[in-house]
């Protein structure tokens, strides 16, 4: 799968709508909502999360809820299946769950599956702290998967989560 032009990418990010103080004060929320309506702008940037990638992973999975968006164009666009990460409750025979440190709380994150032998990428859209992601990499190892990699559309470095995701995963950035 060809990797987009950088123009075309920075069209694409050009779409993401910064809404500040949002979902509470001091957060300024990515809303990828916009680039998603844009057909040009999904392909590209479907494109360019499988691209570093190709031929290396059997599966995508996508982290609830905005990652099951571009996990799902990631799939059908690779002619894999799609494995949903999905908050807790919301999956009625879970096999495996994790649960992981929020800011002043803690959450569960689980999945349904059998993933022994498969090669997975994990999409999600924003690498912020890092905790969902490395939440999600040990949900699917414990499904018996092997990481082939992690792609994402936004990275807010500042926030340091790379440094939550072991090293011998590649993260790519959109």
């Amino acid at each position: 799968m060809p990797h987009p032009s950088a123009d075309a990418l920075a069209r694409a990010e050009s779409l993401i709508a910064l809404t500040p103080d949002f979902p509470k004060p001091g957060i300024l929320f990515r809303d990828i909502a916009p680039m998603l309506a844009d057909a040009d702008a999904l392909a590209d940037v479907t494109a360019a999360l499988a691209a570093p990638f190709d031929g290396e992973f059997d599966i995508v999975a996508g982290v609830e809820a905005r990652g099951f968006l571009l996990a799902g164009t990631v799939a059908a666009t690779a002619r894999t299946g799609l494995l949903p990460i999905r908050k807790a409750g919301k999956t009625p025979h879970p096999t495996a769950s994790v649960d992981y440190a929020l800011e002043y709380d803690v959450a569960t994150i689980e999945a349904s599956g059998d993933l022994t032998g498969r090669r997975v990428l994990l999409v999600d859209d924003v690498l912020a702290t890092g905790g969902t992601l490395a939440a999600a990499l040990s949900l699917v190892e414990r499904l018996g998967g092997t990481v082939a990699g992690v792609a994402v559309i936004l990275e807010l470095a500042d926030l340091g989560g790379r440094a939550r995701v072991p090293a011998t995963h590649a993260v790519f950035t959109a």
